[in-house]
């Protein structure tokens, strides 16, 4: 990545300013406007973008950010459809981050589901309580007050004890269940992430998009080879989710400071990462 190797050979590398300060950190906003405005002009040219679409707000919104609340923790918050590659981002956002020491915390919206045991009973099973009408992708499904109250917490750096849904046909969701650790970087992945008044906590909003195609066959792979599923029951579920993703994920998409394609190059996005941790920490 020219862009990256550019940055890295810099001779004229500013000092680092004060953070303590608000001039420190006002200056530092310039410095990672100017830098964002590159990348983002960098990416555009390329055969293959990363980025679809970027709020143009984001960047004076997000220095203003740091500027004004610097001790705030950064969240970020990654949504879209189903098999859009979320998890395989949030993966790579952690593995690269870990390279370089940096304390990153991964939390999942799909431990906010409601406790639907009771149900499950009632009908027999999961797929009987689905075909009698329960849509167990729409914002009421999820535990929305507190997956809000849990990232507020995460926001002021207080660790928290989050729910844990067990996906084996059960619908059992077990509260408090897991200790989230509140570090310097939280992202948030899952179709829940821009529901409601959720996504105003997030510093960076991200969607993934996908072609339905490339979708389809991830999910159908993925139900049969992790979840035991036959075809007829995978291409069953994967018609709901379609329409589900429609219905209530897809108007998501207007929300997001950016819209990222979930079918790009990893190792492009790690060059994407590695040169906005650079220009982060390139200081003299």
């Amino acid at each position: 990545m020219q862009l990256l190797d550019k940055e890295l050979n810099l001779d004229d590398k500013i000092y680092k300013p004060d953070f303590n300060l608000k001039t420190g950190r006002e200056l530092l906003a310039f410095y990672l406007q100017s830098k964002f405005k590159q990348l983002l002009a960098y990416d555009k040219r390329q055969e293959k973008p990363i980025f679809k679409v970027v709020n143009p707000c984001f960047i004076s919104r997000f220095t203003k950010r740091l500027i004004n609340n610097p001790s705030k923790r950064l969240l970020v918050g990654i949504t879209g459809e189903s098999a859009s590659g979320k998890s395989t981002i949030c993966k790579e956002i952690k593995n690269v981050i870990g390279q370089w020491e940096m304390p990153v915390t991964i939390l999942s919206t799909d431990n906010y589901f409601n406790d639907i045991s009771h149900l499950i009973k009632k009908y027999g099973s999961f797929d009987n309580l689905t075909d009698n009408g329960y849509d167990i992708d729409a914002p009421e499904s999820f535990q929305l007050e507190l997956l809000k109250e849990n990232l507020e917490s995460l926001s002021r750096g207080e660790s928290i004890f989050a729910p844990l849904y067990i996906p084996n046909g059960t619908g059992i969701s077990v509260p408090h269940a897991q200790e989230i650790r509140s570090d310097k970087i939280v992202v948030v992945e899952g179709i829940a992430t821009m529901y409601g008044d959720v996504k105003d906590i997030f510093d960076v909003r991200i969607y993934i998009e996908t072609e339905n195609d490339i979708r389809q066959e991830r999910f159908i792979r993925r139900a049969k080879a992790e979840r035991n599923q036959n075809e007829e029951n995978a291409f069953k579920q994967w018609n709901y989710i379609l329409h589900a993703g429609e219905k209530y994920v897809l108007p998501c998409r207007e929300y997001a400071d950016f819209v990222l394609d979930g079918n790009s190059d990893l190792k492009y996005f790690d060059k994407i990462l590695e040169y906005i941790y650079t220009i982060t920490n390139n200081f003299q």
